[in-house]
């Protein structure tokens, strides 16, 4: 019963306490920085050619779908055509075609950047 308090609370805490240290280490840099008389704009670089990362995870989330769809019918040809059992084959080839589909995306998603 205690377990059931502690472990929630205990994640709480924890998730609190990581995006507390990173706000407050980043504001101290950034007054550290203010105080030497370095330019704020060092803070904007990169930002303004970025792409959105809505896009990103669109064309990662479409791939990992084509190739999880693209697993589960070789999975099903296997099957159908050898004899091999479907215990195995259905989780390893849908896990190494997602794999291959979350490359391909990325790969993508890094082409997109260039442009």
């Amino acid at each position: 019963m205690l377990a059931g308090i502690l472990i929630p609370l205990s994640f709480f805490l924890m998730i609190f306490g990581i995006v507390y240290l990173i706000y407050s280490t980043r504001n101290r840099e950034r007054l550290a920085l203010i105080e030497k008389g370095v330019d704020a704009s060092i803070f904007l670089k990169g930002k303004e050619k970025s792409i959105p990362i809505w896009k990103i995870l669109i064309v990662n989330l479409a791939f990992l779908l084509i190739g999880s769809g693209i697993g589960i019918f070789l999975a099903l040809l296997i099957t159908t055509y050898t004899a091999l059992e479907n215990g195995a084959v259905y989780p390893s080839i849908i896990f190494i075609m997602a794999g291959i589909g979350l490359l391909t995306g990325f790969r993508m998603a890094k082409d997109l950047e260039k442009e």
